[in-house]
């Protein structure tokens, strides 16, 4: 019986996990980097890794900055003021997870896929605007209409209190936000495989949002099959076993 590893990983103050069947460990294979949600943590996800490791793929789950092993003694308020500075971080630390396994030689003919939950969703999609190396990618419960999506967050405290920063540094927030926002610069899917998995009934990352841009984005893929939408009815913002079992059947499509 082959066995799965799991292997404690670092590279550039980056905590990650490799989960990866034992006699592949030194391999070269496809490689899948899974981010995690807001306030989760690499280890919630490894019964996605598991399912993926057994079907040849090596997947690595990092910690986002304020979050698992990089958790630091600050206010859940401040971790929320810092969720778009979370996303970007994400994805300029994706390059240097990159070629720490390019260097090692353990990256298959460049097959790489990258996925996540929520806002390691939002992760993925903002990581499709700026790496063309990305060959496959799957959004559980994210979106990739970040302006939008911000709009919305600011609206929300709004309605609460003040806004705790002054207006000209939000504008800026929002021009650095546009720069990641794919559903601005829809040519830079360039017909890469994109699959979609939302609950309908999600009150965190509202499902219209997935799904609008999916409808839109549809239009520009000559095949049809490269991109997919799965909504699951009366779910909430939480990931379902199908949704799990969807996304290693995408990767085994789409990167083996």
């Amino acid at each position: 019986m082959k066995m799965i590893g799991i292997y404690k990983k670092e590279t550039a103050n980056i905590p990650y996990l490799v989960v990866v069947k034992n006699t592949n460990e030194f391999k070269a294979l496809p490689t899948i980097i899974y981010s995690h949600g807001f306030t989760s943590a690499k280890e919630h996800n490894l019964p996605l890794a598991y399912l993926l490791a057994e079907q040849g793929f090596r997947v690595i789950l990092p910690d986002s900055k304020y979050h698992g092993e990089r958790e630091e003694d600050i206010s859940n308020f401040k971790r929320e003021l810092s969720f778009w500075n979370i996303i970007t971080q994400n994805v300029e630390e994706l390059k240097f997870i990159k070629e720490e396994l390019e260097g090692d030689g353990l990256i298959l003919n460049q097959k790489i896929g990258l996925a996540g939950t929520s806002m390691g969703g939002i992760t993925t999609t903002a990581a499709l605007t700026q790496y063309p190396w990305i060959s496959t990618a799957a959004v559980l419960m994210g979106t990739p209409k970040l302006t939008e999506y911000a709009n919305l967050l600011v609206d929300e405290i709004v309605k609460k209190q003040k806004l705790p920063m002054p207006e000209e540094e939000i504008e800026r927030a929002f021009e650095q936000i546009k720069k990641y926002d794919l559903s601005l610069q829809m040519d830079k899917l360039n017909e890469r495989p994109l699959m979609f998995w939302h609950g309908d009934k999600d009150s965190v990352v509202p499902f219209r949002l997935s799904y609008s841009f999916y409808r839109e984005a549809k239009g520009k893929y000559k095949n049809k099959k490269n991109i997919k939408f799965l909504k699951e009815v009366n779910r909430d913002h939480k990931v379902s076993r199908f949704a799990i079992l969807e996304t290693v059947k995408w990767f085994k499509t789409h990167l083996i």
